[in-house]
């Protein structure tokens, strides 16, 4: 008789208590938290920034595939040969379900790529699909402040109909970027995504509050959330209850605490 306990395995922990929502998922655990001390300190750069960063992706990736669609199975172990019982009989992930990760550049490169090979340890060579859009902030030239978003490039390698969209973006800040991407591809890339899905090492209260009410169907994956310039007693507070009240973002749209220019610092590309 086929095992039976793995029928239907439970997702890995996804643990921050908070009132923003169940498509929210802020994961919050000590793994994170250490690597994202180390990610956002000034002492870390490259190749070590690489290493760490990857990894945090690997976490975000163990976390988001809780939402791909599963299949049961009964797969020969190298025990078959000398014991026909010896299959794994059981749940996996779909290993033909397609997802599209898309790069955001510049910060978004490295991110993309990581997802990219971390999803194909458990996908097939060719469900997995990697678009590429050129998207930067629009300051304004005085204060600084973000004022808009320009995309001026794409290389997107089709239709989008039935599969995964990931969006491996490292700081939700504002959010603007995010939502000139998901809405370029609701409206300018043929099919109909299964889901769109956001993952970043860290988000703020402003970047939660702009893509849940203008995408409520998309899911975001944050290892951390930022909301350092609160009032303290809103800081005492469950996140989301004082939603309005919450703020982690500089008047030039950086996080705070945060990790600085993420961009700046993986690419090595000061400007």
């Amino acid at each position: 008789m086929p095992e039976t306990i793995y029928g239907n395995p439970p997702a890995a922990a996804v643990g921050l208590d908070h009132a923003y929502g169940d498509r929210v998922h802020l994961i919050g655990d000590a793994w994170s938290l250490s690597l994202l001390a180390r990610i956002g300190h000034p002492s870390c750069k490259p190749p070590l920034l690489h290493d760490l960063v990857e990894s945090a992706y690997g976490r975000l990736l163990q976390a988001m595939v809780a939402l791909l669609p599963r299949r049961a199975v009964s797969l020969e172990t190298r025990m078959t040969a000398i014991e026909p019982r010896a299959h794994y009989d059981g749940v996996i992930v779909d290993p033909s379900h397609p997802v599209v990760v898309v790069d955001i550049a510049r910060a978004g490169i490295l991110p993309a790529l990581v997802c990219q090979r971390a999803l194909l340890e458990i996908l097939d060579a060719d469900a997995v699909r990697v678009d590429h859009l050129y998207v930067q902030r629009v300051a304004d030239p005085v204060s600084g402040g973000v004022v808009g978003v320009d995309l001026s490039g794409s290389k997107i390698g089709g239709a989008i109909d039935g599969a995964t969209v990931v969006i491996p973006d490292p700081m939700g800040a504002t959010g603007s970027s995010i939502a000139r991407v998901i809405d370029h591809y609701r409206n300018r890339v043929p099919g109909k995504a299964a889901r769109i899905v956001t993952c970043h090492l860290m988000v703020t209260p402003e970047y939660l509050r702009k893509i849940t009410t203008e995408f409520p169907e998309v899911h975001v994956f944050a290892l951390r959330l930022d909301r350092g310039l609160s009032p303290d007693d809103v800081l005492a507070t469950r996140p989301g209850e004082r939603w309005s009240e919450e703020r982690g973002l500089t008047e030039k749209a950086y996080i705070v605490p945060g990790a600085g220019g993420m961009g700046e610092v993986i690419n090595n590309s000061w400007v």
